[in-house]
């Protein structure tokens, strides 16, 4: 194998719908992509029940299976997969590189960045025991499933208000905690929280533990000024404290957003490091869903195709 044969023309980096939509499309392409898939192959829909949002699965889909389906599909035109993870980048020659934890050295032409997100948790054991049984950290994936159920939320942000009137609008009841006195919120959407009736906002609350037997029945939470505890029966929780783009290893080359998603050129998928793309949650902070994910991963190979092209490597 030449020197130059020993370059992959496109590597993939994550193996969400993102990732592996990027791989179809690189792969009918002929670009022979290699994708690896990091610790959690498949991303947050492996820790998803029910999918009933995705075109295509009219009587909805378990996340684990959705993930393999994809895989299938990705494997079918010929991307060759690797469970392992990328640890190490170096974007600043025309031929990028990357290592993985094994200390394997990849060079690739193009690369494509699949990595997510990661919900933020409150970090109490009962919010595992109940996963996916009551506990979610996505109101607009789950919340349908809650229909004319009492709810709770644990958030005070933006995003924490969005999902409190998504849910106000499925649930009798939604108890939304709110851990000082304030909201983070803009004023714009505080406003609207506090005038929607069915939303009960519990200042200065943390949720202590979350209760039930084989799914979510009520939340014991405490005032952290008074110290009292209360029992509220829900048959869910929503958290909404934010999440964590996987992008740490990218911040010597790349520009980031302050809260860690990595910023693309308006309508594309371009870094500022060229023959480098971002797709899904690790540069969409606005929508986060498996279908816009797979949508940029589409697109992020499309922009890796053309680039390949323009340069005269395909």
């Amino acid at each position: 194998m030449s020197e130059n044969e020993s370059i992959e023309k496109c590597l993939i980096i994550g193996s969400g719908p993102a990732g592996y939509t990027a791989a179809v499309y690189a792969a009918r392409a002929n670009l022979k992509p290699l994708l690896y898939t990091g610790h959690e192959p498949g991303g947050q829909l492996m820790i998803t029940t029910d999918v009933e949002n995705y075109p295509g699965y009219p009587d909805g889909i378990m996340g684990p299976q959705m993930m393999e389906d994809f895989r299938k599909q990705a494997e079918r035109f010929g991307t060759r997969i690797v469970s392992e993870m990328i640890t190490k980048v170096d974007f600043s020659g025309p031929v990028h590189k990357a290592w993985t934890e094994g200390g394997t050295e990849i060079e690739a032409h193009t690369i494509v960045i699949a990595t997510g997100a990661s919900a933020k948790w409150l970090g109490i054991p009962s919010e595992q025991t109940f996963m996916n049984k009551g506990v979610s950290a996505c109101a607009v994936c789950d919340g349908f499933f809650f229909k004319g159920l009492d709810v709770s939320l644990v958030g005070a942000g933006d995003t924490a208000a969005e999902e409190a009137l998504y849910l106000a609008k499925l649930c009798p009841k939604v108890h939304m905690f709110v851990r000082r006195d304030e909201m983070r919120a803009s004023k714009i959407m505080q406003d609207r929280v506090k005038s929607t009736e069915n939303i009960q906002i519990h200042w200065n609350t943390e949720v202590k533990e979350i209760q039930g037997e084989e799914e979510v029945d009520s939340v014991l939470v405490v005032n952290n000024k008074t110290q009292e505890e209360t029992t509220i029966p829900v048959k869910a929780c929503f958290m909404a404290i934010g999440h964590k783009p996987n992008t740490d290893i990218f911040m010597d080359y790349l520009d980031r957003n302050d809260a860690g998603y990595l910023i693309t050129e308006p309508g594309s998928t371009k870094t500022k490091a060229k023959g480098v793309f971002a797709s899904g949650d690790a540069q969409d902070f606005t929508y986060r869903q498996a279908v816009t994910a797979a949508g940029t991963g589409c697109m992020a190979a499309l922009d890796a195709e053309r680039y390949l092209t323009e340069h005269g490597i395909i």
